[in-house]
């Protein structure tokens, strides 16, 4: 355990200590929670238009329940139990070592990391669900950098995210499972949205612009 701590430290301080002024402002942006809304909503789109009533229904109350049970899992059960404190944490000796941006330092402790765990869970779903590559190659990307953002601004070690992506995927998996179970995949189809596109692509492109839009606000602020 002690060589997988100090490694673990020191994948940490390696990626942690990679820092430009425009990151530092793009990856306090992303790493926020409500600005991927539009991308939450092009998601609900996709299930509204695609499924049945009772398809719709399973599928988001299964969406839900995957993201609460993976962020009460981690957050209410492992963190308390492990008790491993956050890198950037003022009592963690290794604090003074950390980069902190904008003085942003989380809670007290980060094992595992609710936000990969949350992300993931999300991610795996949509995967799971959309039935396009294209789609699900770019939402496990969008998780990644998600949870690599928490690493960047200090908040958490690289095991606090792989295990919080690891119970993210399971239980993403396990709801779907589930949703498939209340309304079988039978009951809906991905119908052409325009053309070349179909309609889960919507959740890719609402993807793509609030990173974009990202890209360009860290530029100008």
């Amino acid at each position: 355990m002690d060589f997988f701590s100090q490694a673990d430290t020191q994948v940490f301080l390696f990626f942690n200590g990679m820092h430009t002024d425009y990151l530092d402002r793009f990856m306090m942006v992303f790493t926020g929670r409500f600005v991927w809304v539009p991308m939450y909503a092009a998601l609900l789109y996709a299930v509204l238009r695609n499924c049945t009533a009772r398809k719709a229904v399973a599928t988001v109350l299964c969406i839900v329940l995957a993201i609460v049970l993976a962020d009460q899992f981690c957050g209410h059960l492992l963190r308390p139990a492990v008790g491993r404190l956050r890198p950037a944490n003022p009592d963690n000796p290794l604090s003074e070592l950390a980069v902190i941006v904008n003085g942003y330092r989380g809670g007290t402790y980060g094992f595992p990391s609710c936000h990969a765990a949350n992300s993931f869970a999300l991610a795996v779903f949509t995967a799971l669900l959309v039935r396009s590559r294209r789609v699900a190659a770019f939402i496990i990307i969008w998780a990644v950098v998600n949870s690599y953002s928490r690493l960047y601004l200090g908040v958490h070690y690289p095991g606090d995210l792989f295990v919080g992506a690891v119970f993210g995927s399971i239980f993403g998996a396990l709801c779907f499972g589930l949703s498939d179970i209340i309304a079988p995949a039978s009951q809906y189809s991905d119908k052409p949205l325009w053309r070349s596109l179909r309609t889960s692509d919507a959740v890719m492109l609402a993807g793509i612009a609030i990173a974009a839009g990202i890209a360009v606000y860290s530029l100008i602020i």
